[in-house]
């Protein structure tokens, strides 16, 4: 007779093979994350060494924390951290309720035709790549484009948005805004649809009239996906798009629009300090990972929602 663990083997085999498929279709987002999130994370040693291509990351000289202490005392340290975290923060305060905001009003909205309509231009700039928006982007920003001709109708000087560093944040955060807020929406509306329809029936019952039903029943009903995004926008804090800020930044921009991605490109591939960038780059994410721990620990106090 078979003892109690072969049977339980057994049972385990069995639901294995009976699903399979599912499997196989686990394994290929898990064999690329494998091999393109955490197998590159070897490198990482080349932070704490000397490397040379010529000799190799187990051949070249060990130097401990040099590279981390050096960019602790970088010029350029604070102005980086500054600017991150400054892009990071504004991304959290402008650009992560909007998705929210146009799922609810899309959720209020009657005529199915106008609300497909509206899906479908929202979602359309997320399509698009970085370097075509970085390029529309351009073209209205610039001296002749079309904000500036529109300024110019109502009475304003024209502006060279882009060699101005105070206007380079706005112009990301907008274009961010624009790019995002349609996709961004899929996943407030597909939880808009786990909201029990009694609540809102109980709530007219109540005298509540929309809004008062969307307060007090749609936004509490998806509040845990709502902090669940909100930590992955902590998390990523620090994870500023580098394609965007390298096509729209420029010398007169230079003094906002330098952040630490930007600062890693150029030391690690134009100036080929690999030991150097990649310190600075870990450095990078373990502020991350910090932001993201502080985030999931005031959540769980204040919430019963958390990552961990």
């Amino acid at each position: 007779m078979p003892d109690e663990a072969e049977r339980g083997w057994a049972y385990a085999y069995r639901r294995m093979k009976k699903s399979r498929y599912y499997y196989l279709i686990f394994a290929i987002p898990f064999v690329y994350f494998i091999l393109f999130c955490y197998v590159p994370m070897f490198g990482i040693v080349i932070g704490f060494k000397n490397y040379s291509v010529f000799d190799g990351i187990w051949g070249s000289p060990w130097v401990g924390l040099k590279h981390f202490r050096e960019f602790l005392s970088d010029p350029y340290f604070y102005k980086l951290i500054r600017n991150t975290l400054l892009i990071g923060l504004y991304h959290i305060l402008f650009s992560f309720p909007a998705p929210i905001v146009l799922a609810l009003l899309l959720n209020e909205l009657r005529h199915r035709l106008f609300k497909k309509f509206v899906q479908t231009v929202s979602y359309m700039p997320h399509f698009l790549s970085t370097v075509v928006v970085c390029g529309i982007i351009v073209n209205f920003v610039s001296h002749d484009g079309l904000i500036n001709q529109v300024r110019e109708l109502i009475g304003f000087e024209r502006v060279q948005f882009l060699m101005l560093p105070e206007w380079f944040r706005t112009i990301y955060i907008s274009s961010e805004i624009w790019q995002s807020v349609g996709w961004g929406s899929i996943i407030y509306l597909a939880a808009l649809t786990g909201v029990d329809p009694q609540l809102y029936e109980a709530a007219k019952m109540d005298g509540a009239n929309r809004w008062k039903q969307m307060w007090h029943v749609t936004i509490p009903g998806i509040a845990p996906t709502i902090i669940v995004m909100l930590l992955f926008n902590i998390g990523a804090i620090m994870s500023v798009s580098f394609e965007k800020v390298l096509l729209l930044s420029n010398g007169a921009n230079f003094e906002t629009s330098d952040i630490i991605a930007t600062y890693v490109y150029r030391r690690g591939l134009v100036s080929s300090d690999f030991s150097y960038a990649t310190a600075v780059g870990l450095f990078n994410s373990v502020i991350a990972v910090l932001f993201l721990s502080i985030g999931n620990y005031a959540s769980r106090k204040v919430s019963e929602t958390s990552l961990w």
